[in-house]
C-alpha cells in the first residue's frame, strides 16, 4: 500500500508554476541583446504613459467624420473604464511586486521609470487593448494597426523591464473584455440623427 501523501494544493501549484514560468520569460526577454530596437520600445512604453499615446490617436481618428469620432469616444471611454478597474479594484486586490531589473540584468538603454504601483495587471496592456478592442469596433479598418500597436506596448512593458508577461497577458485581456463591453453598451444607445 502506498504512503499515504499530503494533498496536493491543485490551484495554488499552478499558481506556483505559472509564476516560475513568468520568470523564466522575463529572464530570457531581459537577457536578450536587442540594441536596434531598444530605444524605439523605452519610447513608445513612454508614450503610452497617462495613455497619451491613446489620446493622440483618438485626436487623430476625430478627424475621420462622424465614425472616427465614434471610435475615438468609445476609445477613451473604454480607457477611464479599464483604468478604473485596473488600478482601484484589480492592483489592489492582487498585490505583486515589480520585477527587480538590476539582478534580471535589463540594459540600462531599455530603461523607463519604474512605477510606484504594484504590477499585476499591467494598466498600460489594459488602457491599449481597451482602447484598440473599442475604437477598432467602430472604425473596422482601423482594427489590426491598433491592435499592432496595442500588442506593442503591451511587449514594451516587458521589455523595458517593469512588468512580468503575465501582468501584460492578463492585462491586455482585462482592457479586450472592458473594450468589448463598451462597444455593446454604445451599440444598445440609439444614435443621434
Amino acid at each position: 500500500m502506498d504512503a499515504e501523501r499530503e494533498p496536493i494544493d491543485v490551484p495554488r501549484e499552478i499558481v506556483t508554476e505559472l509564476d516560475h514560468v513568468d520568470r523564466l520569460v522575463y529572464a530570457a526577454v531581459a537577457g536578450s541583446k536587442t540594441p536596434t530596437i531598444d530605444d524605439g520600445l523605452r519610447r513608445l512604453s513612454n508614450a503610452a504613459n497617462n495613455s497619451r499615446l491613446w489620446m493622440g490617436v483618438a485626436a487623430g481618428l476625430a478627424l475621420f467624420g462622424p465614425r472616427g469620432r465614434r471610435a475615438a469616444a468609445s476609445g477613451l471611454i473604454a480607457i477611464a473604464a479599464t483604468s478604473a478597474l485596473t488600478n482601484l479594484l484589480l492592483k489592489t486586490t492582487v498585490v505583486r511586486s515589480r520585477p527587480d531589473r538590476a539582478s534580471a540584468a535589463v540594459a540600462r538603454s531599455r530603461h523607463v521609470r519604474m512605477p510606484e504601483s504594484t504590477s499585476f495587471p499591467s494598466g498600460h496592456s489594459a488602457s491599449a487593448f481597451a482602447f484598440a478592442t473599442a475604437a477598432g469596433d467602430a472604425l473596422p479598418i482601423a482594427t489590426v494597426p491598433l491592435h499592432a500597436v496595442a500588442g506593442a506596448v503591451a511587449y514594451s512593458r516587458v521589455h523595458t523591464g517593469v512588468h512580468y508577461p503575465g501582468d501584460v497577458v492578463v492585462g491586455s485581456f482585462v482592457g479586450f473584455i472592458v473594450g468589448t463591453a463598451v462597444n455593446a453598451a454604445f451599440k444598445i444607445v440609439p444614435r443621434r440623427r
